[in-house]
């Protein structure tokens, strides 16, 4: 069952953000991630929600999912995304 990472980003340092960008794409890639929403305009219909910037990443399953955030190759991109913004992360089920 596919799953998919979501992800609300406010960037606080965007020159130190580019460096999370560089870095991340191949230990996704190595995790079977694909992007499926990376930035996008965002268009506000209904709600309180208003987030800067949304990612979404499909994955094959939650544990592939849960795998890419936990690894290795990918603990030095999110420390840099930690640092230079705030975050929040989910990953959800598909069908």
């Amino acid at each position: 069952m596919p799953a998919y990472l979501i992800s609300t980003i406010e960037i606080t340092d965007p020159a130190g953000y580019e460096e999370y960008r560089k870095l991340v794409a191949p230990a996704l890639q190595q995790y079977g991630g694909k992007f499926l929403v990376r930035g996008g305009k965002i268009h506000h219909l209904e709600g309180q929600w208003q987030p800067k910037r949304v990612v979404v990443v499909q994955f094959d399953s939650v544990e592939q999912a849960k795998a890419f955030s936990d690894a290795p190759e990918y603990a030095q991109a999110k420390a840099i995304r930690h640092r230079t913004s705030t975050s929040s992360v989910i990953v959800v089920e598909g069908i």
